[in-house]
């Protein structure tokens, strides 16, 4: 009795290490596991779970990692959102930095040119203003091959997106190569017919570097197309790393061809000229590697496809046709501080200039926001699109706020360093004061929810609503209070905010209703 206890016993003790080892191995996978698995938010109370089973991207067979990713795990919950707190991060804080590094260079690129004096400073503003309508057309362009391309990715069909892909940069070399064309050959009679009668020696030299800078919107153009499809695909640092070599040799050319062989305004334009042209062959080039979502190859062999430009230019016009209202805008209402005097005219260009830095950032997170919610309405979970626009509003309130306190503690050195007067300087200290306070209040909830509605095809709405705020309140406010209030400079921003305030409400309202996603953009 005693061996057969101790037999029983032993096999007891046996079977129980087998069963501890057992155990010990599947505890070592799962940690392995969820160390290498990126583990999804858990919805909020009241939103539509959605197991990663049934999401359309577990069906989709040969995509890449990160939109095959909800089919291969399972929180507690069985819940699963297309994008982590971590891939939004990502995701944005490239974007962020490059558009916030872009608005450092241009003030930057500013002030090189201002020390060329007076003439090269009015020659580079007169033509900029043209070269800005034409950057907004082509962002726009670009801005509506993202959607396209995200919407396509969400749905699981990288093959339609790399056609979309392919036909963005098509009509983007197209248009930007024939719009230059024409602003190159009409480029005397177009500068007389926008700014009227200007000395000769500043309407000489606005030609020399319009000519030069019209050379490069194909290559600034075909830049944006990329970063767009790249953004598409969730890859937005290589345009963030691009973008900053680029800008600090265009930086780095100003000084050389500024200071060193004084080529004024000429020297300015070559450096923006090489370093666009650099910027697109690089992110062309990118293009044809393996291993990543979208693959585009031999350039020449692509041929327009009618239905796929349809959906593109569908999105890109209404954004274009409102960006080019926001500068036409602009110019309405500098004709009439062109009557305050230069005092006044100077704080004004300053203000602009740091208004855009302050900006730039929300701007960021609105870019990102198109590819979050346009791969969210592609693969058909509208309620995932809803719970991001609020999360991103949030997240870019907190960008705007810190960049807005960031801008106004530089505000000082860098009116010291442009040498303005001190006249204007105060001036313009008080109004970068102001549009601190005001624009973290009104300026999220007027812009950053249209990046959404955008991007799930409401493009119309986004077009209609902003030109019309834009004339009836900035345009129309300011000019009344200029001209008939006399309320002088102030009137410019006090015009500024009513239209944020207006297209804060409307957006709201619209958000609420949900009609922002009745648009179908893509089959």
């Amino acid at each position: 009795m005693e061996n057969c206890t101790e037999i029983e016993t032993g096999s007891a003790l046996a079977f129980v290490l087998q069963r501890g080892k057992i155990a010990a191995v599947k505890k070592k996978k799962s940690r392995y596991f969820r160390r290498k698995m990126n583990h999804f938010p858990m919805s909020l109370p009241g939103t539509h779970s959605i197991h990663p089973l049934h999401s359309p991207l577990a069906k989709a067979p040969g995509l890449p990692a990160f939109l095959t990713r909800a089919s291969k795990e399972k929180t507690r919950s069985q819940e699963a959102y297309l994008f982590s707190d971590r891939a939004l991060l990502t995701l944005l804080i490239p974007v962020i930095v490059e558009q916030f590094l872009n608005a450092l260079m241009g003030m930057a690129d500013t002030m090189m040119i201002s020390n060329l004096g007076s003439t090269a400073i009015s020659a580079v503003s007169l033509t900029d203003s043209i070269n800005t309508l034409m950057v907004q057309l082509f962002a726009a362009l670009a801005a509506g091959g993202t959607v396209i391309c995200s919407q396509y990715l969400g749905q699981g069909s990288v093959e339609k997106s790399t056609r979309a892909a392919k036909q963005l940069l098509l009509i983007t070399l197209v248009l930007s190569g024939t719009i230059a064309g024409v602003c190159l050959a009409f480029r005397r009679p177009l500068l007389h017919l926008i700014f009227g009668q200007v000395p000769d020696d500043v309407m000489e030299a606005s030609l020399t570097y319009f000519a030069i800078t019209v050379l490069s919107y194909p290559f600034f153009a075909l830049f944006q197309g990329g970063s767009g499809i790249y953004r598409a695909c969730r890859n937005s640092s290589l345009s963030m790393k691009i973008s900053i070599i680029t800008n600090l040799m265009n930086i780095a050319g100003n000084a050389l061809l500024i200071f060193v062989f004084p080529m004024g305004v000429a020297g300015a334009a070559i450096s923006t000229l090489v370093s666009r042209m650099i910027g697109a062959f690089w992110i062309l080039g990118c293009l044809h590697r393996n291993k990543q979502t979208i693959v585009v190859r031999n350039y020449l062999a692509v041929r327009p496809e009618p239905d796929m430009i349809r959906s593109v230019m569908w999105l890109s016009i209404p954004a274009g046709i409102e960006n080019g209202m926001f500068q036409f805008g602009k110019l309405a209402i500098q004709s009439s501080v062109s009557t305050l005097g230069t005092t006044a005219i100077a704080a004004q260009a300053m203000t602009a200039i740091m208004e855009n830095v302050n900006g730039i950032a929300g701007v960021g997170v609105g870019l990102g926001m198109m590819t979050v919610v346009g791969q969210c309405i592609g693969a058909g979970h509208k309620d995932q699109a809803i719970y991001y626009i609020k999360k991103l509003t949030v997240w870019a309130e907190i960008v705007v706020l810190s960049s807005c306190i960031f801008t106004y503690l530089i505000s000082g050195p860098v009116v010291r360093i442009a040498g303005m007067e001190e006249d204007a300087a105060a001036l313009c200290l008080q109004m970068v004061l102001i549009i601190t306070i005001v624009k973290p209040l009104l300026w999220v909830g007027s812009f950053i929810p249209a990046y959404g509605f955008r991007a799930a095809g409401d493009v119309k709405f986004t077009m209609t609503m902003s030109s019309l705020t834009m004339w009836l309140c900035r345009v129309a406010g300011a000019i009344f209070m200029i001209r008939v209030l006399h309320l002088g400079i102030l009137s410019v921003w006090i015009g500024m905010f009513m239209d944020w305030g207006v297209r804060a409400i409307i957006s709201q309202i619209r958000f609420r209703s949900g009609r922002w996603m009745k648009t179908s953009v893509i089959d």
